[in-house]
């Protein structure tokens, strides 16, 4: 990609989304074997995820009305340096040698991960638009979320060599240091946006939610292509349960094929971003990208081996971005700019519902779905939309080119 046309700004916000990544793909990592070298607890482990997905959602509806009121590069900074000093909490508990301490460190960085991360998000989605050019949208989200994804494959691996070396809770500190460069890199984004309100009230909030929802739904196509990129997010909380007793029972796999099947993703994604380069922009290729992710999670309920599910997941990894990227781009283009802080915080929580939403369904006993049969359902609800949106989309443009022959012909 040729990232070198894109403006400073940009790279600033991009480096520093790169940094932050690692470090909080390091984080996690650290979270779990730290927690359940205390605990031994699968159901600690358990309550640590609803620390950080919980509190998120409920703060991600109360804030969303505000968000279109502060100034969003300052608040992107700060965020940063809040969560460099979180990060620095549990080592401060280990170090002290007591198990509350490590536990309650651990437990106050991932409320904190989880109340800033949607506030985070929706803030850096919104001020794209005013850091790229229109053309350069597709273009600059593809990138965003490509490297996102390889940062997510990369950090694991270094994490695990860097532990050969070091004690365990040093991690944190790699990771501090990672987000206060976050901030660094974000601190030399020029600010474009301005704080319009200074009186926040309940009134206030009231209004300004109804307004954003009644905005959000009047522009059907935004409420399309949340609820489509739903379904995909959906899929990824299903996976996230599923992949390893398909991999390891279902075809008999050994670990290090569960981890060559667990990269064949991000590096099909990376793949893609580049493909997408090469290709138009436009709802064709988008629903295209979709209909055959979709098929992707469908091949693998028909994957005999290990072998053709690494194919499957790599098809899968190759085609998503076409949909993520231009789909993301349409929104921020379509969606009024005076609410897209408020509509890009109500776009993300719909997508953060709906993946614990797929973690349900696929853990849920009750179902009795086997994993095979989830792969197929998961792949449905995201190709079959995606097929009728495409065969919407070539009519119509098979209309516009009649319309096209017939000004020509008079």
């Amino acid at each position: 990609m040729q990232n070198n046309s894109f403006s400073k700004p940009f790279k600033a916000l991009w480096i520093g989304e790169i940094i932050s990544e690692f470090g909080g793909v390091a984080g996690g990592i650290i979270n779990g074997l730290l927690l359940f070298e205390i605990t031994g607890s699968k159901e600690w482990m358990g309550a640590l995820w609803l620390l950080y997905f919980l509190p998120s959602l409920i703060l991600q509806g109360i804030s969303a009305p505000f968000l279109n009121h502060v100034i969003k590069e300052r608040m992107l900074k700060n965020i940063q340096r809040v969560r460099s000093i979180a990060y620095i909490l549990p080592m401060i508990g280990y170090i002290s040698g007591t198990e509350i301490g490590t536990i309650a460190g651990l437990v106050v960085l991932q409320c904190v991960l989880g109340l800033l991360q949607p506030i985070y998000a929706s803030l850096s989605f919104a001020l794209l638009p005013d850091l790229c050019e229109e053309k350069e949208l597709v273009s600059a989200n593809s990138l965003l979320d490509g490297t996102m994804r390889v940062m997510s494959f990369i950090a694991p691996g270094v994490t695990s060599l860097l532990l050969l070396v070091s004690p365990l809770y040093t991690i944190y500190g790699l990771s501090s240091l990672m987000f206060l460069l976050s901030s660094i890199s974000l601190s030399q984004i020029p600010q474009v946006s301005t704080k319009r309100v200074a009186t926040w009230s309940k009134k206030f909030w009231w209004e300004e939610t109804k307004i954003g929802h009644r905005t959000f739904l009047q522009f059907p196509q935004l409420l399309r292509l949340t609820l489509l990129s739903s379904t995909v997010q959906f899929a990824v909380g299903a996976t996230l349960v599923i992949n390893v007793p398909f991999i390891r029972e279902d075809l008999t796999g050994e670990a290090w094929e569960y981890a060559i099947f667990a990269g064949m993703f991000p590096i099909g994604y990376a793949l893609g971003m580049l493909l997408l380069t090469k290709l138009p922009k436009n709802n064709k290729t988008m629903y295209v990208g979709l209909v055959g992710g979709g098929l992707s999670f469908i091949a693998l309920y028909f994957a005999p081996s290990v072998y053709i599910a690494w194919g499957c997941e790599f098809l899968g990894g190759l085609l998503f971005p076409l949909f993520n990227a231009q789909s993301a781009a349409l929104f921020q283009r379509n969606a009024p700019r005076d609410r897209l802080s408020q509509l890009s915080a109500v776009r993300l929580l719909f997508l953060r519902i709906t993946m614990p939403l797929g973690i349900l369904f696929a853990s849920n006993s009750y179902l009795d779905i086997d994993t095979r049969m989830t792969y197929f359902f998961i792949g449905v609800i995201i190709a079959v939309p995606g097929v009728y949106y495409l065969i919407c989309t070539l009519i119509q443009n098979k209309d516009h080119d009649l319309k096209d022959r017939v000004k020509l012909s008079s």
